[in-house]
């Protein structure tokens, strides 16, 4: 009787970490899935604050006393309609940053597709009010410290309707492979000011103060910032669908190290903007 007993503990028994843990594939999963982490605690410190910083004082109906030192151009007393403009600029943001990260999770699109569904309309109006408002607040109210600074982000605004368009259009057609690939392309472009605050205080870290930045935001490493913040996780992104449709452990062995060296720079960049910018401001 024990003698069976010891038998049925043995085969029964499962081990701490299943055979295939460290299989590339496996390692390419649990990448991905650091990364959302990440990313999900970065957003949604960052919408915490903005919503102190901008969304609070607007709902007390007292924009003006909203500070908006910190930006290039922030509230000009009498100047209705540009304030108008970059509060529509603003505020979506909040709302961004909560709900477009939970568009990228399995989970919720498998177990839940209306609230994956409703949440990504949501997500993909206010990102095209947000960059349509940015556009003009960068370029019709002159809301820029330079020209050459401010190529980088108008780029980031141009794509972002052009992926948003095909996002929208294959989810219509029902070609789900497609729809995720572009919905997962405007994800980045929509958080492109997110990703440049991460990337910029890395490189302000990894340098021990800024190398290459100017006043102006238009120094070799603003401008390289400015287009890497999403051309790099665009990058990524790419070679992750490259690497799933791949057999070869070599191949996804090489995928691995970029979305490594993608995840690595997104916890220097979430934890030193939480807590060099975001946090002093969520809790002043």
């Amino acid at each position: 009787m024990n003698h069976k007993n010891d038998q049925f503990i043995t085969t029964t028994k499962k081990p701490f970490f299943r055979r295939d843990f460290f299989q590339p594939h496996s390692i390419l999963k649990l990448l991905i899935r650091s990364w959302v982490a990440v990313a999900l605690i970065g957003q949604w410190v960052f919408a915490l604050y903005i919503f102190i910083q901008f969304g609070a004082p607007t709902l007390d109906g007292s924009f003006s006393s909203a500070d908006t030192s910190g930006l290039i151009k922030g509230y000009v007393n009498g100047d209705n309609f540009g304030n108008s403009v970059l509060l529509l600029h603003l505020l979506p943001a909040s709302l961004l940053s909560l709900g477009g990260i939970l568009q990228i999770l399995p989970y919720i699109r498998k177990k839940y597709p209306a609230i994956h569904r409703w949440n990504g309309r949501m997500f993909l109006t206010l990102g095209l009010l947000g960059t349509l408002s940015g556009l003009y607040l960068l370029w019709g109210l002159d809301a820029r410290l330079s020209d050459k600074g401010s190529i980088g982000l108008t780029l980031n605004g141009l794509l972002i309707l052009l992926t948003v368009s095909l996002t929208w259009k294959f989810a219509i057609n029902r070609q789900y492979q497609k729809h995720i690939r572009w919905a997962t392309h405007a994800f980045i472009l929509i958080n492109g000011v997110w990703t440049v605050r991460l990337y910029m205080m890395s490189w302000y870290i990894l340098n021990q103060g800024p190398n290459g930045n100017t006043t102006k935001i238009d120094g070799p490493a603003d401008i390289t910032i400015s287009f890497a913040s999403y051309l790099l996780p665009m990058l990524i992104a790419e070679i992750y669908f490259w690497a799933m449709r791949q057999k070869s452990t070599y191949r996804i062995s090489i995928a691995n190290l970029f979305i490594l060296f993608g995840l690595l720079l997104t916890i220097i960049g979430v934890v030193s903007a939480t807590l060099l910018m975001w946090w002093p401001r969520i809790v002043a």
